[in-house]
């Protein structure tokens, strides 16, 4: 397997997990889950970290499907190589920095994380179009 896939199932294995920390903070603050809950889709409050670890999860949803896209037209179009793993191999460790900054809160670092991971993805599109 190419490194750029690698590094998709990587980053496509962290967009999957990072559900968890927001189910925890919800067991620990509103405990487990009752039939009501299942009816009824409105949220149930959660601290601040909740709220973001909730939030980080949607923003990686939401970066993933771009990315992912252009590694499969990359790796379809048989453009493989360098340029091609150095971006999708700086996306996933970008994206695993901004989940942690996220989650703990740091304001400005979250923001220029999410900008490198839009760079990764403009860097992708580069090599394809070249």
């Amino acid at each position: 397997m190419t490194p750029d896939l690698v590094y998709l199932a990587w980053t496509a294995l962290l967009t999957a997990a990072l559900w968890i920390p927001y189910v925890i903070c919800q067991v620990i603050s509103n405990g487990p889950l009752k039939p009501a809950h299942y009816a009824d889709p409105a949220g149930r409050e959660a601290p601040a970290w909740g709220k973001r670890a909730y939030r980080a999860h949607l923003n990686a949803v939401e970066s993933f499907a771009p990315f992912a896209a252009l590694v499969f037209i990359a790796h379809l179009s048989g453009k493989t190589g360098g340029h091609l793993a150095l971006w999708a191999t700086a996306f996933f460790w970008i994206r695993l920095a901004h989940a942690v900054v996220h989650l703990l809160g740091v304001p400005y670092l979250r923001t220029i994380l999410f900008t490198l991971g839009f760079v990764c993805v403009v860097g992708l599109f580069v090599v394809l179009i070249r």
